[in-house]
């Protein structure tokens, strides 16, 4: 049953990401600036909110690259991470499939013209560029996760507040070049639904930031590495 909940809430928190996200996005069409910064702090008021609420039942990975990161570093088993792949992916799609009803029914218009999806072309379709930008931007928001989580060190009661500023983070650079994904699940669920480029170049969307994050977890650990 502590595992049933565990992959519930995983579920639960990457479904509120994707409605709330991409939701925001779909809304603003990510205009500069405003846009920009309006889906930003949406992505990351969400995973502040979420690591409050479901933290403590299964840590608030909500994204199937913070999972590989704590796969790599010894902080859960292979089980359980390809079981929060599914749970974080089933919320995506319920999370996407959800935005498409509200939208569809409320005869709202989709300023993404996607569902939020991610996409190559503010990197003018370059391949290359958008696995770069999801690698790096990956890389960096892993890091500060393994870092404020390490039970080795003090960071107090405030890491759902950093980890979610860490989002905003990346989203304010990456949002005019990729979107934004650092998160397979995140894009996975929009893209399933928006088909075409979307579904195209998904793939970039998951291997950059399974890519990022095991960079991140081999370079915590030597960073973080005791003394013998």
């Amino acid at each position: 049953m502590e595992g049933l909940r565990k992959y519930v809430a995983e579920c639960i928190g990457t479904f509120t990401l994707v409605l709330i996200g991409c939701g925001t996005a779909m809304l603003t069409g990510c205009d500069k600036w405003g846009g920009y910064l309006t889906t930003a702090f949406a992505f990351g008021l969400v995973i502040v909110g979420m690591a409050y609420c479901v933290g403590n039942i299964s840590g608030c990975h909500i994204n199937p690259a913070v999972s590989l990161a704590c796969l790599i570093s010894g902080r859960m088993s292979g089980k359980d991470f390809g079981l929060y792949f599914v749970s974080q992916t089933i919320g995506a799609i319920l999370g996407a499939a959800v935005l498409k009803l509200i939208f569809g029914l409320g005869g709202i218009t989709d300023a993404t013209g996607g569902l939020g999806s991610n996409g190559l072309a503010g990197v003018n379709g370059n391949i290359g560029a958008g696995l770069i930008t999801e690698i790096i931007l990956t890389f960096i928001f892993i890091l500060v996760i393994l870092g404020v989580t390490d039970g080795d060190y003090k960071h107090g009661s405030f890491g759902g507040v950093v980890i979610g500023f860490s989002l905003v983070m990346v989203h304010i650079l990456g949002i005019g070049l990729t979107g934004t994904s650092v998160n397979p699940a995140r894009s996975i669920g929009p893209a399933l639904f928006a088909g075409g480029a979307a579904l195209t170049s998904l793939w970039v969307f998951i291997v950059g930031p399974f890519i990022g994050a095991a960079l991140a977890a081999f370079c915590y650990k030597f960073l973080a590495a005791k003394k013998g």
